[in-house]
């Protein structure tokens, strides 16, 4: 039986900020549909104290902030994106058209379509979390997404360099300086300045995360991706200090992201436990991950791999390194995840920033139905139908007058029964089930 030796606040403290986070962004969204760019505008001062006439970059300054650079922070930035983009362009090879002839006559099959416009969100409030651009802005683009915009929010009072750089070289169509709510409402309703997308993707924090789910079903989303969450699976093979740096490593995102410890050692727990505090103390973020640990931080002591395995499928968590004895175990049999990183060598600030895989993940529990961003997102698989003979219509025909027939959709049934007149040759009576042949 596992034993917590720390424990998050309790999920009623959790669910009146969400309800707080919930109706405030109801507000903004509503005031952004009644009044479009004036509303768009009066956020962007009131939250960020951002304004400008047109919150669009044009050309002159992105060519600024990628000049800006130094020529080693460029070479970074194409080195990552090179890697997000392989390993992008490896996912859409394994997606396929098909077509098949399933019955003589009867051809089935479906296509990949990319969405028309996709707006991608960039954080950087806090910190210019330039990486997002790479996974959002190259993934749509690798699909074949025809127009991506995207936002991202004014860092210390104007557009960040290496996010405006970072947008560019990914390949984005549009970029706004232009942060929060107010920017995912102004890309999915649309304003007179912005255009609507078709598709809204990227991480954010609650507030964010919130407007895309009050979003969701007038534009598609690629999930929910609320606060960073953290856990760390580890035995007695690695120490204490590897452990803490990894739960504050996530931590350090915001006073709202979860770090989870999970262990099969109680002298393991209490090493990270210790490790956690000391480090706590010199860390430069120490403010924000103090205040997530302090609200959000837990510490599991499970009896051995497979109760570590139960308990941290039932979290879902978004982010998972697994540093045990036998890692293989949990990449086989662990179900519900955002994105493993198996081995003390990896860990997630690589799987965050570099390495190639998306960092936009499923949280709070999402992992249960769904994975994280990839091409796949991007695109709608649509089905179609061709009959090619008489015979093929006039089968097909007969079994579907009488499965409409059963259900007692006379109007359904008409639609086959036609067909089988004109092309199989039998009298169907008008709103009647074609007899089974031979009867």
């Amino acid at each position: 039986m596992a034993i917590w030796l720390k424990k998050a606040v309790s999920g009623d403290v959790r669910k009146e900020d969400d309800r707080k986070v919930r109706d405030a962004v109801e507000a903004i969204l509503a005031d952004i549909e009644q009044r479009g760019d004036e509303a768009v505008r009066a956020f962007s001062i009131r939250f960020d104290g951002w304004d400008r006439p047109d919150y669009r970059l044009s050309d002159s300054e992105i060519d600024q902030c990628i000049d800006s650079l130094d020529r080693q922070a460029i070479q970074d930035i194409e080195f990552a994106q090179k890697q997000v983009r392989n390993f992008a362009e490896e996912q859409r090879g394994a997606i396929r058209d098909i077509e098949v002839e399933t019955v003589p006559g009867v051809v089935l099959g479906h296509k990949n379509i990319p969405v028309d416009a996709a707006g991608c969100y960039v954080p950087g409030g806090k910190y210019p979390l330039l990486a997002s651009a790479h996974m959002s802005v190259i993934t749509a683009k690798v699909a074949g997404v025809g127009r991506v915009v995207t936002c991202a929010p004014p860092f210390e009072g104007k557009p960040a360099p290496a996010i405006v750089a970072a947008q560019a070289m990914a390949g984005a169509d549009e970029i706004y300086a232009l942060g929060g709510v107010q920017a995912i409402g102004a890309m999915a309703l649309g304003t007179q300045a912005i255009g609507s997308v078709n598709m809204l993707v990227g991480p954010g924090n609650a507030f964010v995360a919130e407007a895309k789910r009050q979003l969701y079903g007038r534009v598609g989303i690629d999930l929910f991706a609320g606060p960073t969450e953290t856990m760390v699976i580890a035995d007695e093979t690695v120490d204490g200090e590897m452990c803490a740096t990894d739960l504050l490593g996530q931590a350090e995102h915001g006073p709202d992201s979860p770090a989870i410890f999970i262990t099969d050692s109680e002298k393991l727990a209490r090493d990270t436990l210790s490790e956690v505090e000391r480090l706590l103390e010199i860390l430069p973020t120490r403010n924000i991950a103090c205040q997530a640990w302090d609200r959000y931080g837990e510490v599991i002591v499970c009896e051995d791999h497979a109760d570590m395995l139960r308990v941290a499928d039932h979290y879902a968590n978004e982010h998972v390194q697994v540093m045990t004895s036998d890692d293989e175990y949990f990449l086989r049999n662990m179900r519900n995840y955002g994105a493993l990183f198996i081995g003390p060598r990896t860990n997630v600030a690589y799987g965050d920033k570099v390495i190639g895989t998306n960092h936009t993940l499923p949280t709070r529990k999402a992992a249960r139905y769904t994975g994280g961003l990839w091409v796949g997102k991007f695109l709608k698989t649509c089905t179609y139908q061709k009959v090619l003979t008489d015979e093929a219509s006039a089968l097909m025909g007969e079994y579907c007058s009488r499965l409409c027939a059963l259900e007692g959709f006379a109007g359904h049934g008409e639609q086959a029964n036609v067909r089988v007149r004109r092309y199989g040759g039998r009298n169907i009576p008008y709103a009647g089930a074609a007899e089974p042949r031979g009867a």
